[in-house]
């Protein structure tokens, strides 16, 4: 029988902590919050402070702007304040507990409770972010007043859909298997270039290519795979940053092959399944008895990506509770473990790039028929990087995390355009799209240091065995383990 914990048992380094937390007050918080105000202004100076600009003779002047820097300094001093505050506060609260309380408490045991509360809600979230999609469009035409006039939120909910799939992709490789890839985007890239050289040369249809081109992508991320199968953390990182760079520059100097930088336009455009949308007697609108309108075929491309956006989805989900899911998250958590058990670690990663690099070709492909041209310049780092930011902002192996990462990361920058209103507030020489990605920096800080592991984490296992029970204190004081 174990021997019960004794209450007033506090160890040596539990002591020490309190004497420390003492010695901690408002003195050290005031120094600490303006040594990072003062650290902002030194940086805002140079880059904030004054700009150049021409008026109507074309002449350069220097106008300054004190009142922005004002304002950082301001927002840092007031958010380190609080944020050590909320610490000390709350540390202060720990200490002054009882003795007994504190030598009771079971460690980890504490987030038990929000997963399950998590795992309630997840469910209606899915829901509600699949309903909200499939009413996007009909929502925007009536807002907007017709078809036409909502060509923009069209726009933008195939952008915001396109990013929550090639999310979902690498949610794969980076949240399930834990393999960061930085050169997700060449996959994209493969996809979307399979398309258009099959599409121009041999006058493939789109839903020929489309599985063509995953197969493709999937074959190219095993080819990456086998290089790097004995690299991990940071070697794994450079390894596929330099993969993606690769595939770019093979792009833009290969002339026969991919037109160079000049890239390859003329692409054909996406039929419904055999009919073109255009106005003539074979057309889809004259076929179903329709007006013909323009905007048929973006509302068919809107509902064509949310299709495949879920179906990636459904492919992601349903291996996690396969053997195979199993591995990828072995893999994740501990690979010299992962070996030690008898699981074959080579075909594991294989299986995730594979998987996942299929999923980036058909993003790929989507891309290339709804642009109608692809080049090199649009599959650069910085769209591996918005990718990898989508994951880990919302949640590394989070399905709707990922889903609502996208759109705050995507849509939000995009919206931010559209702030007009505040030139009256802040004078005509105030252009929104200088201060959007400020704030798109300040979300991400932000975001990373109230909730560093993203808007919906768990590390939960998919499959467990048995049930799981909580352990209260009362279980420990009793003496059982």
């Amino acid at each position: 029988m174990n021997a019960p914990v004794a209450a007033a048992t506090v160890s040596p380094g539990f002591s020490a902590a309190r004497d420390d937390a003492k010695k901690i007050g408002l003195t050290s918080i005031l120094k600490n919050s303006g040594l990072a105000a003062g650290v902002v202004l030194l940086l805002s100076i140079p880059i904030i402070a004054y700009r150049t600009n021409q008026n109507a003779n074309n002449e350069l002047y220097v106008y300054s702007r004190w009142w922005l820097v004002g304002l950082f300094v301001a927002a840092t001093f007031v958010f380190r304040f609080l944020r050590l505050s909320i610490s000390a506060y709350r540390a202060n609260a720990r200490l002054a507990a009882p003795q007994e309380q504190v030598a009771g408490k079971v460690p980890g045991r504490i987030a038990t409770s929000g997963s399950r509360i998590l795992e309630k809600i997840t469910p209606l979230a899915a829901i509600a972010f699949v309903t909200a999609a499939i009413a996007f469009p009909l929502v925007a035409t009536a807002v907007t007043g017709s078809l036409g006039s909502a060509r923009y939120w069209f726009d933008l909910g195939i952008l915001i859909l396109t990013y929550v799939m090639l999310g979902w992709g690498l949610n794969i490789v980076v949240g399930l298997a834990g393999l960061l890839d930085l050169g997700y985007v060449a996959f994209y890239a493969v996809g979307a270039y399979s398309y258009a050289l099959l599409s121009t040369h041999f006058g493939l249809s789109f839903w020929i290519c489309l599985p063509l081109a995953g197969i493709l992508s999937a074959f190219w991320g095993i080819i990456l795979g086998f290089p790097i199968l004995r690299l991990r953390g940071d070697y794994l990182a450079i390894v596929t940053l330099a993969f993606g760079e690769i595939i770019r520059l093979v792009l833009v100097n290969w002339q026969e092959f991919s037109n160079g930088a000049a890239g390859i336009s003329s692409i054909p455009r996406i039929t419904f399944f055999g009919l073109p949308f255009s106005s003539g007697d074979g057309g889809f609108a004259a076929t179903f008895g329709l007006t013909y309108d323009p905007m048929h075929r973006m509302v068919f491309l809107y509902y064509l990506i949310l299709t495949l956006a879920l179906i990636t989805n459904i492919v992601t989900i349903r291996p996690r509770r396969l053997p195979v899911g199993r591995a990828w998250e072995a893999l994740r958590e501990d690979e010299t473990a992962c070996r030690a058990l008898g699981i074959n670690t080579r075909n594991t990663k294989l299986t995730a790039f594979a998987l996942g690099a299929m999923f980036g070709g058909f993003a790929g492909s989507f891309f290339a028929v709804r642009q109608g041209l692809v080049s090199p310049e649009s599959f650069n780092f910085m769209e591996s990087a918005i990718i990898l930011a989508i994951v880990v902002l919302g949640g590394m192996g989070s399905q709707i995390g990922v889903a609502i990462a996208a759109v705050v990361l995507v849509g939000a920058p995009e919206l931010l355009r559209n702030l007009t209103f505040l030139k009256s507030v802040f004078g005509e020489s105030f252009d929104p799209n200088e201060y959007r990605l400020v704030l798109f920096g300040l979300g991400m800080v932000a975001m990373m240091v109230w909730r560093p592991r993203g808007l919906i984490s768990t590390r939960e296992p998919s499959v467990t065995i048995g049930k799981r029970k909580g352990i209260s204190a009362a279980h420990v004081k009793e003496g059982h383990g």
